[in-house]
């Protein structure tokens, strides 16, 4: 029993609960015939595609800001980044020059230019949650909706000359979908790709042990970004910021200024955003604009609490479990219930159901701040 109770207070119901969950729908799934191979491939897919933006939640929750609903600013910021870099590897005839390192060179172009997109754009949040101490989870939550409605307007306003971007009869806007085809697509996380487009040095990247797909190059990254976190939190600024998320008066009093320590945590947060959503597009294989990311930071903020954390605390451990969790149960329950049920139309209708079940429950045992 106090074993029992001290599991509780460690990891709290909604993990528990939707860990179980989670254990049931492998047991069923492998029960209804579904390859084994196939759903832990999918399960490692998505877990590590979403990962980086869950790790985006850290920062900002360590510094005092609380939960970031914020990070579609670091999300468009991205975005901004790769779409900037495709029509710069356009005009500049990379592919033509480049061959298959044009991929990593646009890739590398979209994480600066994305990177430095998101540390303006955090600086200027940071300053706004600043004025508005006690209610930033309020205004980030405002922030994230309005500035998706804002680059709606400018998504449509470019005017590129690269056609795999822009609108094909109206030759400007960009579409609601971009193909990463002849980009950077797959390039850290598809066997098949990296197979049939890297050469035989970095096609460790990504490969099959038996029927098991092992996107090692994303894990690489998401290893490197944790390490990065971990190291900053440990860092005389990380340890400065976390005592003005825990405490600000003791903090005030040691003569560390608050505020520029809540606008660093919330620009860390921010470029964490940008890089999750490049490697999330990488993974997934296309750009996601307009309202596609409306949601990304509810399900962000859901699996790190999921996950284990607080609106005061939260750890890259958090992160890990609460994004396996969330992801693997999406991952799981639609094939799942496709094979179970054989409706067509089901599995989309039960995605939906369970992943905005799984945000309002999550959000809804933070009771301020306790799990």
């Amino acid at each position: 029993m106090k074993t029992w109770k001290a599991l509780v207070e460690k990891v709290g119901y909604p993990s528990l609960i939707i860990g179980a969950f989670f254990i049931f729908l492998i047991i069923s799934a492998l029960l209804l015939g579904l390859r084994a191979g196939d759903v832990f491939s999918d399960v490692l897919r998505r877990w590590l595609m979403y990962s980086i933006l869950v790790l985006a939640m850290v920062p900002g929750v360590q510094s005092g800001i609380g939960l970031n609903f914020g990070i579609s600013l670091g999300i468009v910021s991205g975005l901004l980044g790769a779409v900037l870099s495709m029509e710069l590897s356009f005009r500049a005839g990379w592919t033509e020059t480049l061959g298959t390192g044009a991929a990593w060179l646009t890739l590398l172009a979209a994480l600066l230019i994305g990177i430095g997109f998101a540390v303006v754009f955090g600086i200027i949040y940071g300053m706004l949650l600043n004025k508005v101490k006690g209610s930033e989870m309020t205004v980030s939550t405002y922030v994230g909706f309005s500035v998706i409605a804002f680059m709606n307007i400018v998504w449509l306003s470019f005017a590129f000359q690269n056609g795999e971007l822009i609108w094909p009869m109206q030759g400007r806007g960009l579409r609601n979908q971009i193909s990463l085809a002849g980009s950077f697509s797959g390039i850290l996380s598809d066997p098949d790709i990296v197979a049939a487009t890297q050469p035989k040095w970095l096609q460790w990247l990504a490969f099959r042990v038996g029927p098991v797909s092992i996107p090692l190059g994303l894990i690489i990254v998401f290893l490197l970004c944790c390490l990065a976190v971990w190291l900053f939190l440990r860092s005389k600024s990380g340890i400065a910021m976390s005592g003005a998320g825990e405490n600000q008066l003791f903090t005030t009093s040691s003569g560390i200024n608050v505020d520029k320590m809540r606008i660093l945590g919330t620009t860390v947060s921010t470029a964490l955003g940008a890089v999750g959503i490049i490697m999330y597009a990488q993974t997934y294989g296309f750009l996601q604009l307009y309202n596609a990311a409306l949601m990304m930071g509810f399900a962000s903020v859901a699996a790190v609490l999921i996950g284990g954390a607080t609106v005061n605390r939260a750890s890259i451990g958090n992160v890990m479990i609460g994004t396996l969790l969330f992801q693997g149960i999406l991952a799981i329950a639609l094939p799942v219930a496709n094979e179970a049920l054989k409706i067509g139309i089901l599995p989309e209708v039960l995605r939906i159901i369970i992943s905005n079940g799984i945000i309002l429950y999550a959000l809804s045992k933070t009771r301020g701040g306790s799990q």
